[in-house]
């Protein structure tokens, strides 16, 4: 890839959505790593996320009733899950062809070890991923890096983006 890409949009206007769609449609294609989260929901209200690795673990990433010194919203992050789970997906995943970190996010952030190993895997130009949209001094450093494009998710270009996305990944 020529550079790096990340998706940044509202909550909830699909750019996991996306990722999970670009991984199935290049999984034969690629050698693919890293990990996408998602939402936990109980009687249709959002109680959580998840972390999935594209090998298949799974960890929980933040939740209302779970105990942690940090907090977004009403949400208590595992930072644990955060080094113990992302960050191997990631550093793993350096010599693969593609690398998905879906999110780059406040919750991720507060991972001293998530940050580093962030940086690695851009420093490929490998990374299909997520990148929160709010600003953030971290986040921001990142959308301003040379080797980043950061494509912004909406109602209009959501349903075209994947086959958009395809083009500019070089197989």
């Amino acid at each position: 890839m020529k550079y790096n890409l990340l998706l940044t949009g509202k909550p909830g206007i699909g750019k996991t959505t996306i990722i999970i769609r670009l991984v199935e449609i290049l999984k034969d294609k690629l050698r693919i790593g890293g990990f996408y989260t998602y939402e936990l929901r109980k009687n249709n209200i959002r109680t959580g996320f998840m972390i999935r690795t594209l090998d298949g673990k799974e960890a929980l990433l933040a939740s209302k009733s779970f105990k942690s010194n940090y907090k977004v919203g009403k949400y208590s992050v595992n930072i644990k899950a955060i080094d113990n789970v992302m960050v191997p997906s990631i550093l793993e995943s350096l010599e693969k062809d593609l690398i998905i970190i879906d999110e780059i996010g406040k919750m991720e952030l507060f991972s001293e070890n998530f940050k580093t190993a962030v940086l690695k895997a851009l420093a490929k130009r490998k990374v299909l991923g997520t990148i929160m949209l709010k600003s953030n001094e971290f986040a921001s450093k990142i959308k301003a890096r040379n080797d980043v494009k950061v494509i912004l998710v909406n109602e209009k270009n959501r349903d075209s983006l994947a086959e958009e996305i395809i083009k500019e990944i070089s197989l």
